[in-house]
């Protein structure tokens, strides 16, 4: 079963310096239908103008993902971590006990385009953390290539639940195949480009929730296609 979220479906909103779209209910936006996917909680794609950011707030007891798409955004929080994050680089920060941070768009001229996801952790009360890796385009295209996971397996950020992160570049035609385990379940997002999952169309910024599938069958209809893969418990 495939359940596809289209990106003109998502709650979100414009602040002119901000403009943002959320895959499920977040801040002011709420949808009943639309709470989270299994441990996935949060998929925001925010766009922020230059010199603009999110100024120091706080978290507790959340895996945060970040995924910057175009752009530079800097990062500061109180476990020590200080940062840019940029296109190819994953970083994973562990609210726990509670963790305070900010966002930054250091650009005089041009703005991020950057995705923040959060995961719940598989518990609450751990120790603050951060992390951030470098995975070069070669290394995702044409594969699909781990970025996170529970072990920080192959190279991947470590991450606090049982939850295994792909990311992928495929050309047009170009085409990966993953197989979900028993009870197991995905949700795609695709950055740029379009897909076809299992007959099903994506377009870019669509999401897809799928689960009583065993075999997923991805490919590219377009040139420098981009996505990320969640296979969840």
């Amino acid at each position: 079963m495939i359940k596809v979220r289209r990106a003109n479906e998502r709650g979100g909103a414009d602040y002119g310096w901000l403009n943002t779209s959320h895959t499920f209910s977040f801040n002011t936006y709420y949808d009943p239908n639309y709470m989270s996917f299994r441990t996935l909680r949060v998929i925001n794609e925010d766009f922020v103008e230059p010199n603009q950011g999110f100024g120091t707030h706080g978290h507790q007891d959340m895996e945060i993902i970040s995924y910057v798409v175009e752009g530079e955004l800097a990062h500061k929080d109180s476990s020590g971590g200080s940062e840019v994050l940029r296109p190819h680089e994953v970083q994973r920060m562990t609210a726990g006990t509670g963790i305070r941070h900010s966002e930054f768009n250091p650009s005089d001229e041009n703005k991020v385009h950057f995705y923040q996801i959060w995961i719940m952790p598989e518990k609450n009360g751990l120790k603050p953390g951060y992390e951030q890796t470098y995975f070069s385009p070669e290394e995702k295209k044409g594969k699909l290539k781990l970025v996170a996971s529970r072990g920080g397996d192959d190279g991947s950020v470590h991450i606090n639940q049982d939850v295994s992160l792909y990311a992928s570049i495929l050309d047009k035609e170009e085409a990966v195949s993953h197989e979900l385990s028993e009870n197991r379940h995905a949700w795609i997002q695709v950055i740029k480009g379009k897909l076809e999952i299992n007959g099903e169309q994506l377009d870019v910024s669509d999401g897809a929730a799928i689960s009583e599938e065993k075999l997923l069958k991805i490919k590219s209809l377009e040139d420098s296609t981009e996505f990320l893969l969640f296979d969840l418990n």
